[in-house]
């Protein structure tokens, strides 16, 4: 194994990007679905005034927007970093998950939970202090 290069702050950048962005578009489509309501699906016309309500909700184009945002960030940092780094890392959004359903969604986070998101984030910490580089470049 050769010494590693340290990671640029753009890699870091966008793995912030990708914390904050995935688990965003998520509770934005949540939050656009709860407000749509049960989907109905028969009759077709019924179907038709549905997928008009989905395709014309504010919080649903967010929260796609915001998912594209993550899965560009996504796939420019696994050309820079390895998957074993990055992906770990990127765990953190189980914390950032859980935050925005508890401000955005109302929903309640036990504090069994919140000590299993600590318990994840001590472990990205453990991750993040080994090499993020592990394989030579091809």
């Amino acid at each position: 194994m050769t010494p590693h290069k340290p990671l640029d702050l753009k890699t870091y950048f966008l793995i912030a990007v990708m914390i904050v962005a995935g688990p965003l578009g998520n509770v934005l489509l949540g939050k656009g679905m709860r407000h749509i309501g049960q989907l109905a699906i028969w009759p077709p016309l019924q179907l038709f005034h549905t997928s008009l309500k989905i395709f014309t909700s504010g919080s649903i184009w967010l929260g796609i927007a915001s998912l594209i945002t993550f899965f560009v960030a996504y796939m420019l940092v696994l050309s820079w970093a390895d998957y074993s780094f990055v992906q770990p890392a990127s765990s953190l959004a189980y914390g950032v998950v859980a935050l925005l359903g508890y401000l955005m969604l109302g929903e309640k986070v036990s504090h069994v939970r919140w000590a299993g998101i600590a318990v994840i984030c001590l472990g990205v910490f453990v991750v993040g202090r080994t090499n993020p580089r592990t394989t030579e470049r091809i």
